[in-house]
């Protein structure tokens, strides 16, 4: 399948973070208007740079990335900016429905309240969809605000997404170092979230394992799985003859696949951060296939994609290549990832008429 065909394919983003989108000429513009020190003089080079930092194989150093990148996201008209920018991309790449993942916390070192962050992110969404509906591509976005999982403003940002879901915020998330901050230390507020009826998503099984997804699931209530990959770990493979596997569910996985729990997987982010490190270093190595053929329910997802040098229309490449996909099992990705939108029912139903239709054209 050619790259042009595949970003021609109606898409589904559920898993992009707006600080790991922004353009490299957008991070160099506003870091000379902030008078903050680029590793860089021009985008080639800046991509570069997060290529190179990102091979790390470690959440932690591949987190690191984003330091450069938020000290440019202090203002207002920085969010609003980058923002529109990010629709704007995701349009042009066949994306119909995107959810722009971001934590307000990390951006208020210019004067910014948490609200009027959030307010200025909305801003930058409905002029990038306004823009692309001019363009004759119509996008939809909504926001996802993650609190930081190692910080003590959890409550406050998950406060802050309940108060504005009328104003584009459709569900909640932590991210940040997973290891050693399960989700179960913020129980509390997730009870909150769940009395609000707020969809919640949480960053688990990337690095860390199983025991990260239990807490997920029983703690956060997560109706998703941010990343997930490492649910492979509760699989056991019995025997393999050619292309058959015999596996072994354990409870976890085995509730996982059951309840259609979505994995939000990033396969060249999983790759950059070692989270797939144990069955190995390509992407073909990728626990991908087998969750799939398994009958999980997978979608395909960018995490960050300045850091990767990715898009949407890249991963699903990549995943032909490496394990041979047709248009069938592209199209299953998106019905996957389209049922797992935090939206109504109703409109989870028209982007699944959407993608059929743009599957079949």
């Amino acid at each position: 399948m050619k790259i042009d065909e595949l970003r021609a394919l109606p898409k589904i983003s559920l898993h992009d973070h707006l600080d790991g989108g922004v353009r490299p000429a957008t991070i160099l513009e506003l870091a000379d208007a902030a008078g903050v020190q680029a590793p860089a003089q021009d985008a080639k080079a800046l991509s570069r740079w997060f290529a190179k930092q990102s091979d790390a194989g470690s959440l932690v150093e591949y987190l690191k990335t984003f330091e450069l990148v938020t000290s440019v996201m202090q203002s207002e008209a920085a969010l609003t900016r980058v923002a529109r920018e990010f629709v704007a991309d995701l349009a042009a790449d066949g994306v119909i429905y995107g959810e722009m993942r971001w934590a307000p916390e990390q951006h208020l070192a210019g004067g910014l309240s948490l609200d009027d962050a959030v307010r200025a992110v909305q801003r930058g969404i409905e002029e990038g969809e306004d823009e692309a509906d001019a363009a004759g591509r119509s996008i939809r976005v909504g926001q996802i605000l993650s609190a930081m999982r190692q910080n003590d403003r959890v409550r406050d940002i998950a406060e802050l997404a309940v108060r504005h879901r009328e104003d584009g915020v459709v569900g909640f998330d932590i991210a940040g170092p997973e290891d050693g901050f399960p989700a179960s230390q913020h129980r509390a507020v997730f009870d909150y979230l769940a009395g609000e009826f707020l969809p919640v998503t949480v960053h688990a099984g990337e690095a860390a394992g199983p025991a990260s997804i239990r807490s997920a699931l029983l703690d956060g209530r997560a109706l998703r799985l941010g990343h997930g990959v490492r649910i492979a770990e509760d699989l056991q493979v019995i025997e393999r003859e050619g292309d058959e596997v015999q596996v072994q569910f354990g409870d976890l996985a085995r509730w996982v696949r059951d309840r259609e729990i979505p994995l939000e997987l990033s396969p060249s982010s999983n790759l950059q951060t070692g989270a797939i490190a144990q069955w190995g270093e390509e992407l073909a190595d990728h626990p991908f296939d087998l969750l799939y053929q398994l009958g999980f329910s997978v979608t395909v997802n960018v995490d960050n994609r300045t850091m990767s040098g990715t898009s949407l229309t890249r991963e699903l490449s990549l995943l032909v290549d490496a394990f041979e996909y047709d248009l069938d099992d592209l199209e299953a990705f998106q019905f996957n990832a389209a049922s797992a939108a935090f939206l109504p029912v109703e409109e989870r139903e028209e982007l699944v008429e959407m993608i059929a239709e743009g599957f079949e054209r």
